[in-house]
């Protein structure tokens, strides 16, 4: 189990240094707001993280119990997303694109920044593909869904480190410019995670169609 939680905890915090919604709503608030409002924001995508970990590791226990034979399937495509994510972070790399993140002086209260942090997470289909392709894999590795269940405080705890360090670090304008320096070197770990990951998925699903 501890191997498998290592393995999964690696991707998901490659995924959550690298650039993307949650890191901008972060980012632009703390620029423009600063810091509390900021790690107000943190705290909405840290739960949302949590929920949407517990809810797809409960879906999938589910659909496992009634269907087993459907973690192969969900091997294919779980692998073939994190392998798709993995592609455009290596063609973000390989383009060099820029990352601008600007600030955003709305002048929130810590309710509303909260929520900023919490609809970025649960409407982001994004998130709800990656966190249903961890538990695929943690899953497939053996676990029962007790176990998968608990990485969910792992994840989230992972990204509220992540993501307060971001808040901290995002109110100075230098900040801004040393992380748009390491943009590049950042997406370039994310897809290496990724694509481990997904590769593992999908040779995984071969493996059991062969046996």
């Amino acid at each position: 189990m501890i191997e498998a939680f290592f393995v999964v905890w690696l991707g998901v915090l490659a995924a959550q240094l690298s650039p993307g919604p949650n890191l901008a709503a972060v980012a632009s608030t703390a620029l423009g707001d600063g810091r509390r409002p900021a790690l107000f924001v943190v705290l909405g995508v840290a739960i949302g993280m949590f929920v949407w970990s517990f809810s797809t590791a409960l879906g999938l226990a589910a659909l496992l119990e009634q269907f087993p034979l459907s973690l192969v399937l969900l091997r294919f495509v779980g692998g073939a997303y994190l392998l798709w994510m993995a592609f455009k972070a290596a063609k973000s790399v390989v383009r060099n694109a820029p990352v601008a993140v600007s600030a955003d002086a709305a002048g929130l209260t810590d309710a509303a920044a909260f929520r900023r942090g919490l609809f970025v997470l649960l409407t982001n289909p994004k998130a709800v593909m990656m966190w249903a392709a961890v538990s695929t894999f943690l899953f497939g590795a053996g676990l029962t869904p007790a176990q998968v269940l608990a990485f969910g405080p792992i994840g989230a705890t992972s990204g509220l480190m992540v993501y307060g360090f971001y808040a901290w670090a995002f109110s100075t304008p230098a900040a801004t410019r040393g992380y748009a320096r390491a943009a590049r070197g950042i997406e370039a770990v994310f897809a290496g995670a990724f694509g481990l990951l997904g590769g593992r998925l999908i040779w995984d699903g071969l493996k059991e169609l062969k046996a």
